[in-house]
């Protein structure tokens, strides 16, 4: 068996762009632990479609400019 696809992110350069906005600060906005919100970023883990679609809101970005889903052929 293959590797699971992976699912990547680009949250990390967009808080930059939104005045250096802290983990801690997009975490409380989306009603995660900054933990959570570092282990999302870092592709540790996958958010909810829910916690996904937050992350987007608050840049004001579709989905599928905040996350990729990367298929393993």
């Amino acid at each position: 068996m293959g590797a699971p696809p992976k699912i990547s992110n680009g949250i990390r350069a967009l808080r930059f762009k939104h005045d250096e906005m802290t983990q801690k600060e997009l975490a409380d906005r989306i009603g995660v632990s900054r933990q959570t919100l570092n282990a999302i970023e870092g592709a540790k883990y996958s958010p909810s479609l829910e916690v996904a679609f937050r992350i987007a809101r608050v840049f004001d970005l579709p989905l599928e400019e905040v996350f990729r889903f990367d298929e393993l052929s």
